[in-house]
């Protein structure tokens, strides 16, 4: 009976483990050998990741991009958490309203999004416009630069974050809340020794998600960004595509790759890293 359990879990888990190695495990040791080829003799050299470090040009790509997940990351957290305890804490309308409009970006395909942001947001956009009836020409200088970017990731990412954080808080029960409040706990105290030791991990897991997502972003870098210094996921496609330097395009490609290890990592570590409670 227990090998006939471990047969059927085996043959649940078979589908999805041929796409993972097919997809995601295959692609990566490919690109890794690859990466290491000469592109005219297809010796082992590291040709590729010396241009890549040794061209300021595509250096200062490499920090614009940390860059700018790093802010996006920060500013979708500072909006998302406190806006995440608002909704889950408190029984208003309003409240519930709230967290229902958070889903609503969820449900638009990613290009339709960066492009109403566009017509929003344009220098000749709705705001403009709007603008131009009371006589005034505002023009807020988001397009081609980090601005448009960060706003638009922004706008993808604050809902994201939101809907990660605030299903961890619906595991706090709000009594415990009110017992704090009853011996004279502070929103403040309350907030450092109740939600954020049962919430922070969580709240990492929503920021490295975002922080990868963003490393790797394309189309709104793509079609909001500036021509230099530029995000690496519009680099990468250039290198691939336009220039078809596949030996490059492959070093980038892992020079990514470690870049968001390296988020999953610190993630990984505060995980691991016991509570005190946790210790025998």
């Amino acid at each position: 009976m227990k090998n006939k359990n471990k047969l059927f879990i085996i043959l649940m888990l078979l589908p999805s483990l041929i796409i993972t190695i097919g997809f995601v495990v295959l692609p990566i040791i490919n690109s890794l050998i690859r990466s290491f080829k000469d592109p005219n003799s297809g010796a082992f050299s590291l040709i590729n990741y010396t241009s890549i470090f040794n061209d300021p040009i595509m250096v200062a790509n490499i920090f614009y991009t940390i860059k700018i997940a790093l802010i996006i990351v920060l500013l979708s957290i500072l909006v998302s958490y406190p806006f995440a305890i608002y909704v889950r804490f408190n029984s208003s309308k309003i409240s519930k309203k709230l967290y229902n409009l958070i889903l609503i970006p969820r449900f638009i395909p990613g290009m339709v999004a960066v492009y109403s942001i566009i017509q929003f947001i344009n220098d000749s956009g709705l705001i403009n416009r709007i603008g131009q009836i009371f006589g005034y020409n505002w023009q807020l200088g988001y397009m081609y630069n980090q601005k448009g970017i960060i706003y638009t990731g922004l706008w993808f990412n604050i809902p994201f974050a939101t809907l990660i954080i605030a299903a961890t808080l619906s595991s706090i029960n709000k009594s415990s809340l009110e017992s704090a409040r009853d011996i004279g706990a502070s929103k403040l105290s309350i907030f450092i020794n109740i939600i954020l030791p049962l919430s922070y991990k969580d709240v990492l897991v929503a920021a490295t998600f975002i922080f990868i997502s963003n490393v790797g972003a394309f189309t709104t870098p793509y079609l909001l960004g500036e021509n230099n210094p530029r995000m690496l996921g519009v680099v990468l496609n250039d290198i691939f595509s336009v220039y078809r330097r596949y030996e490059s395009a492959a070093a980038l490609s892992v020079v990514m790759f470690l870049i968001c290890v390296l988020a999953a990592f610190v993630y990984v570590i505060v995980n691991l890293k016991e509570k005190p409670w946790e210790k025998k």
